[in-house]
C-alpha cells in the first residue's frame, strides 16, 4: 500500500478548519485535523509546500516511522504550526489503518479502559447571576462536570464570556480585537462566582475554572487558596506556562488542583511540570501535540507521576480532533476529564460523526477508523474567512496575556 495523493481542505462552517486527506492506491482514506486558531493558512502552507510532497510514495502503515521522519527530518522542528501539520497526518494515517483493520481507533490503541468519558461544558455569563443561571442549564442537560466564567464588572469583555448559550467562538474579527484586563477587579471577583454556586447547587457536581494564563504565579497561589473553600475539579493555565519554575510558587500555596498545557507542542513542554508534580492534569491535545503516536508518550509519561489526561477541546479543534479524542480518552489508563464545547449545526453537517453525549458522558462509536469523516461538497459552499483571536490591554494600555 502507497499513498497516492494528499490534499488540504480549508472550510468555514461558522469557524475555520483545516482538514488534512490522504487517499491511498488501494482506495483507503483517512482524515486528519490541522486547525490552529487565527493562524490557519501558516499550517495549510506548510502541509502543501513541505509535508505532502514527502508523503506521496510512502507506505500508510509505518505511522511510527513516518511520524520520526517528519519530526527528526525537520531540523527547526516543534512549533505549533509543524506539530499540527504532522497531528493532521498521524490522525489521517490511524484513521486509515483501523479502517484497514476493520476497526474502531481504541482497538487498536489497546480497547477500553472505561465505557464512556466524562466531558465538562462551558456556562458563562455577563455576572454571577447569569453564570448561576448558565451552570443550572448545563446541569440540567445531564452534565456532571461544568466550567464556569463569569464577566467582571469594570473589565471589557472578560475571557470566556460567550455570545449565546452553548457556543463560544473567541475569534472573532479579520484583525484582532481588544479586550481589558484587571486582575485585582478579578481576584475580587470571581471568588464570589464559587460561593454562591456551591451555595445554590452544593457539592455533587465538578466545577472548574480557568484563569487564561492572566495571573502571575503569586496572584495565582491566592486565587487558588481562596478557591479551596468550593473544591475545584481544577483551575486551569493559572500562570503562563513558559516560567515552569512558576507553579512551584503556585503549587506551594494552594492545594487547588491545577491543569495546563492546550497551548503545549511536545512532550519536552510538559516533561518539568510532570516530573516535579507540579500540575494534575495535563490538557495537551490531538492536534496539538502531534496527533495520537505522541500524545500516548506524555500520557504515559504522566501516569508514572499520577497526573491525569484532561484534553482541551474547545470549537477551535474540529470534530476530526474530537472523534480521536475520544477514542484515545476511551483507551487511556490515566484519563481524567474531557473538555466539550458543542460545534454548531453547520460544522457538524461538514464532518458526519458517530460519537454522541449522554448524561454527562462522551462515547465514541464503532465505525472503523477515528468515525469521522468529511463532506467535501458542503465544505467547498462555506469559504475561509480571516478570522483572529482577540488580544488584551490592562487599564493603562499595557498589553496583557490573552
Amino acid at each position: 500500500m502507497k499513498i497516492k495523493s494528499a490534499k488540504v481542505i480549508v472550510t468555514c462552517p461558522g469557524r475555520n478548519f483545516v482538514t488534512l486527506k490522504i487517499e491511498t492506491d488501494q482506495g483507503v482514506y483517512g482524515i486528519g485535523d490541522a486547525t490552529l486558531n487565527g493562524r490557519e493558512l501558516s499550517v495549510v502552507s506548510y502541509l502543501e509546500d513541505h509535508v505532502i510532497p514527502c508523503l506521496i510514495g510512502m507506505d500508510p502503515q509505518r505511522i511510527e516511522d513516518i511520524w520520526q521522519y517528519l519530526y527528526r527530518g525537520a531540523y527547526w522542528r516543534r512549533g505549533p504550526v509543524t506539530m499540527r501539520a504532522i497531528a493532521a497526518v498521524d490522525m489521517a494515517l490511524w484513521d486509515i489503518k483501523a479502517k484497514m483493520a476493520g476497526m474502531p481507533l481504541y482497538q487498536l490503541l489497546g480497547g477500553r479502559s472505561r465505557d464512556g468519558v466524562m466531558v465538562y461544558g462551558h456556562a458563562n455569563g455577563s455576572d454571577i447571576a447569569e453564570t448561576v443561571e448558565a451552570v443550572g442549564h448545563y446541569i440540567d442537560m445531564g452534565y456532571k462536570a461544568i466550567r464556569a466564567q463569569t464577566g467582571v464588572p469594570g473589565i471589557k469583555d472578560a475571557y470566556g464570556v460567550g455570545r449565546g448559550k452553548l457556543y463560544y467562538e473567541p475569534a472573532d474579527a479579520a484583525l484582532p480585537s481588544v479586550t481589558g484586563w484587571d486582575t485585582r477587579k478579578a481576584l475580587n471577583y470571581v471568588p464570589k462566582l464559587f460561593e454562591e454556586l456551591r451555595k445554590t447547587y452544593g457539592f455533587d457536581h465538578h466545577l472548574l475554572h480557568d484563569g487564561h494564563h492572566r495571573y502571575t504565579p503569586q496572584e495565582a497561589a491566592n486565587l487558588g487558596k481562596m478557591l479551596e473553600p468550593y473544591q475545584l475539579f481544577w483551575l486551569e493555565d493559572c500562570t503562563p506556562a513558559e516560567n515552569q519554575e512558576a507553579f512551584k510558587l503556585v503549587r506551594q500555596h494552594t492545594v487547588t488542583p491545577l491543569a495546563v498545557g492546550e497551548i503545549f507542542n511536545t512532550i519536552w513542554d510538559c516533561k518539568d511540570l510532570i516530573q516535579n508534580q507540579l500540575i494534575d492534569y495535563i490538557r495537551t491535545t490531538v492536534v496539538g501535540a502531534g496527533g495520537l503516536t505522541h500524545l500516548r508518550r506524555i500520557a504515559d509519561l504522566a501516569s508514572l507521576y499520577q497526573v491525569r489526561t484532561g484534553c482541551h477541546g474547545a470549537t477551535d479543534l474540529s470534530p476530526v480532533t474530537m472523534g480521536c479524542a475520544l477514542h484515545f480518552d476511551s483507551w487511556v489508563p490515566n484519563f481524567g476529564i474531557q473538555e466539550y464545547m458543542r460545534h454548531t449545526e453547520e460544522t457538524d453537517a461538514v464532518f458526519p460523526h458517530d460519537y454522541h453525549f449522554d448524561a454527562g458522558l462522551m462515547y465514541c462509536g464503532e465505525t472503523p477508523g477515528h468515525g469521522v469523516d468529511i463532506d467535501e461538497a458542503l465544505a467547498a459552499k462555506y469559504p475561509y474567512k480571516p478570522a483572529y483571536l482577540p488580544v488584551a490591554r490592562l487599564e493603562d494600555g499595557t498589553m496583557w496575556n490573552w
